[in-house]
């Protein structure tokens, strides 16, 4: 008999099952239905080149909370990688998210920071409202219509297979807008960086304990054979744990095409967005560029990855989080909250669009509730 059942071996499942095992003394059955450990933060080797990818899409650990910098640094170290985002526009790239140099580009200017300030009031004017009831009219409302259009419109048409003003304005609220030149995707978070040994070896040192067990290529359903002695942790979809009981919620996911080519260096940088759509993919990541440290680049090889956005509800990825679906989830969680000796938490239960960072905090947050209440 295990004293807690663990559904899920992403970060909120690990860490979890970490602290429980570590702290509390207690035995861990984690249970998976892929094939490997570490969510859609798994990564691995291509064969071919040598070269570490992330399977479920690039992912680049920031944060500036303290307690989780600290926490995550006992199971890994980091590479001093910054992100750094372009975008291809018209067959001439531009820096993302839009800067001083993205304005300065696409409107053939010289602003200078206060002159590119003047020039974003002047023709965002008109689109200025007390409340934005979309995507498009925030987005307009902070960047203009051609800004707008050149770079976030139809990006956002592929990425979400949404008009843009059928999405809530909130989405907006994580691209940024710099008047500056500074090319760091992540300059407001204090610590960022690439795990120097690949996320899933963050995975195999969180588990690394002989009180954790992980069960594999097995399915989870509430008629599951093995009962915890203290409490199921479910970091699944709510709606699928139940049979769609009350409907089904709309996620956004992606499909990747990984390509091997007989080059040094295709793109010269880890990401590039392809907004216009005249391209199917919304990016393409050249994996080695998140590894300087590495020695990749000595090799005439490298591997790209085509994104494309799906449809497809078995891999859920990013919550479409508008009314109609927060109302949806509210119903789901109102009614697994009173299942006795129960509990879920995570980006997929909680329906929320956390970052690493985040699903880490969340998830040692739990663990102190646990820790008061066993």
């Amino acid at each position: 008999m295990t004293d807690f059942l663990i559904i899920g071996s992403g970060f909120y499942g690990c860490v979890l099952a970490e602290r429980i095992t570590n702290v509390l003394k207690k035995k861990v059955l984690i249970v998976d239905q892929r094939n490997h450990i570490g969510g859609n933060c798994y990564s691995k080797i291509d064969q071919e080149t040598g070269i570490e990818y992330h399977v479920y899409g690039t992912h680049i650990f920031h944060t500036s909370n303290l307690k989780v910098w600290k926490y995550i640094n006992k199971f890994t170290e980091f590479n001093n990688y910054r992100h750094q985002v372009l975008s291809s526009h018209k067959k001439k790239i531009y820096q993302m998210p839009i800067n001083l140099e993205t304005i300065n580009s696409l409107f053939k200017k010289n602003f200078s920071p206060k002159e590119a300030s003047s020039f974003l009031k002047k023709i965002t004017q008109k689109y200025k409202k007390s409340n934005y009831e979309n995507f498009e009219d925030k987005a307009k409302s902070q960047i203009g219509d051609q800004l707008y259009s050149a770079f976030i419109k139809n990006y956002t048409k592929k990425q979400w297979k949404k008009d843009p003003k059928h999405l809530p304005s909130s989405i907006f609220n994580r691209l940024p807008v710099r008047l500056s030149y500074n090319e760091d995707y992540y300059e407001q978070t204090q610590w960022q960086g690439i795990p120097k040994n690949g996320y899933t070896d963050i995975f195999k040192n969180l588990l690394n304990n002989k009180k954790i067990k992980v069960s594999l290529n097995q399915k989870y359903n509430l008629n599951f054979k093995i009962k915890p002695k203290y409490l199921t942790i479910y970091t699944g979809a709510l709606d699928k744990l139940l049979n769609y009981k009350f409907g089904k919620l709309d996620w956004r996911s992606l499909n990747f095409k990984k390509k091997t080519l007989n080059l040094k260096d295709f793109q010269g940088t880890s990401v590039i967005n392809f907004p216009d759509l005249n391209k199917k993919y919304t990016r393409i990541h050249e994996p080695k560029h998140l590894h300087p440290e590495r020695n990749v680049f000595k090799k005439e090889k490298t591997l790209i990855i085509e994104e494309y956005p799906s449809n497809n509800i078995n891999e859920p990825y990013y919550p479409i989080n508008d009314e109609k679906n927060r109302n949806l989830h509210r119903k789901y969680k109102e009614y697994l909250s009173n299942k006795k000796n129960f509990t879920f938490g995570g980006r997929l239960a909680d329906y929320a669009y956390y970052d690493m960072d985040m699903t880490i905090s969340a998830a040692l947050k739990k663990f102190e509730k646990i820790k008061r209440e066993i």
